[in-house]
């Protein structure tokens, strides 16, 4: 990992050596009188296609990163990076207060006040969640088991469906929402909830509870064998994808399955029915089943012509980049990948993830990765110099102030704009007023009129840059 410190007195040059990138291209006067109604100051019309900004790129089908590099990449962030995990490579026993600390660690009791939306959480219903853990029912020695997800399904912070707020007039985000785990996932399951409707996992990027319903429990053997298999699989390269729905078969109908996810293709007669259907016209996958005993099995699954996957990931260009991030252009916000959507920090490893790069689940993770190229900028420096930091950032590159990450897409007329997964921002009026935008999506912003709170200006907050190269 290289960190660069870029201090007070950096110089104008300097930067052009950090960053070598290609030269602003000025919008011309017809794309500038294009207005739209956004509310977005600059905003103008074509700014919503990914071919606005690859066209401002010189060599936007470059590869960044080869197969190779890209290998070696993956490798570094296992290595090197503490917030990804590997579930298939525990020990055969954990020790109880392992295990314990694990879930005491994303299950904890809040210090401030929790709403639901009938109203305010009170101590005997934590009390029952803390209860569910069933801390107290841990072996002195915990022998890891191994599943696969099934479905698309929420991680969650304690054992419960329950929605929990900060505020009663704040429902979107769930304080109780972690993660969501997409089909084929691995994980090991470490703990089950008091009745056994949730299960305690350990998934590559994160540690919470799944309704158990949604895993399918195998062997340890099993379920490394359909991990290998993936890797050399199906590649979702859309937004979702979803298997084609079929009575015979409910349990690999209509399977959402997410960008970059990989599935082993299953090999069948496409000459002979799959489930009521020729398969010839799609792709025939391989999925995870759970039976009614909760008991991996596989079962063939067919993907539609029409579905948006590849026989391999995405080479790493910077097109690529940009055409992956506006399939997701208008989506809702979801905090921890609620409402079937995805976050901030979800949304950029999905970008990633489908040209097979692996990133950190959280921004707070993503920020200091030591596996990434990080560009760290101190408190120190000044507005001008973060200005001129943004302005030869290149494509891809992210960027972060506490609890948010944006993602480079090109500049318009010397200013850096990004698309983002973002819950809203604040900007002036044309009257100087600042006026709070809901915006609860994937959106296309410029940089340096976002504002973060009543007066400071979100440019101000930038920590970081971090850089696959």
């Amino acid at each position: 990992m290289r960190v660069i410190r870029l201090p007070c007195a950096m110089h104008r040059w300097a930067l052009a050596v950090l960053f070598g990138c290609a030269a602003l291209v000025p919008v011309s006067g017809a794309a500038r009188a294009s207005t739209s109604d956004s509310p977005i100051p600059g905003f103008v019309t074509g700014m919503q296609t990914a071919a606005f900004w690859i066209d401002r790129l010189d060599a936007p089908d470059a590869v960044v990163l080869d197969t190779a590099a890209i290998a070696a990449q993956n490798t570094r962030m296992r290595r090197e990076d503490a917030s990804i995990l590997a579930p298939l490579a525990l020990p055969a026993r954990l020790e109880r207060h392992t295990v314990a600390d694990w879930i005491e660690a994303i299950s904890k009791r809040p210090s401030t006040p929790r709403f639901t939306a009938r109203g305010p959480v009170s101590p005997a219903m934590f009390d029952a969640w803390v209860d569910a853990l069933a801390l107290d029912a841990l072996p002195a020695q915990v022998t890891p088991r191994f599943g696969l997800v099934v479905r698309r399904a929420d991680l969650r912070a304690f054992p419960t469906a329950t929605r929990v707020f900060s505020r009663p007039d704040d429902i979107d985000i769930d304080r109780f929402q972690e993660d969501a785990l997409f089909p084929g996932t691995p994980v090991a399951v470490l703990q089950a909830s008091r009745d056994g409707a949730w299960l305690f996992v350990v998934s590559e990027r994160y540690r919470a509870w799944i309704e158990s319903t949604h895993v399918a429990i195998g062997g340890k053997s099993e379920v490394a064998g359909y991990a290998a298999r993936a890797a050399d699989g199906v590649v979702v390269t859309g937004a979702t994808a979803r298997t084609v729905f079929t009575p015979q078969a409910p349990e690999v109908s209509d399977v959402q399955l997410e960008m970059g996810v990989r599935v082993p293709r299953a090999h069948v007669d496409v000459a002979r029915a799959l489930h009521g259907q020729v398969p010839a016209f799609g792709r025939v996958v391989e999925l995870p089943v759970r039976g009614r005993d909760g008991a991996l099995s596989f079962a063939p699954a067919l993907l539609p012509a029409a579905a948006d996957v590849a026989d391999d990931v995405l080479p790493y260009t910077r097109a690529a980049l940009i055409r992956q991030a506006f399939k997701f252009l208008g989506e809702r916000y979801g905090w921890g990948h609620a409402y079937n959507a995805r976050d901030c920090s979800g949304f950029v490893s999905e970008i990633y993830r489908s040209v097979g790069i692996l990133l950190p689940r959280n921004t707070s993770a993503q920020a200091v990765s030591p596996a990434l190229n990080r560009i760290e900028v101190g408190a120190d420096m000044s507005r001008a110099q973060r200005l001129q930091l943004l302005r030869q950032a290149d494509v891809g590159d992210m960027v972060f102030i506490p609890g948010h990450v944006m993602m480079v897409i090109g500049h318009v007329d010397g200013e850096p704009w990004v698309i983002h997964d973002t819950a809203g921002m604040s900007v002036r009026d044309a009257g100087g007023a600042v006026v709070r935008l809901p915006l609860n999506g994937v959106v296309v912003t410029p940089v340096t009129p976002m504002l973060s709170g009543a007066d400071g200006a979100t440019l101000d907050r930038i920590t970081s840059l971090q850089r696959v190269r």
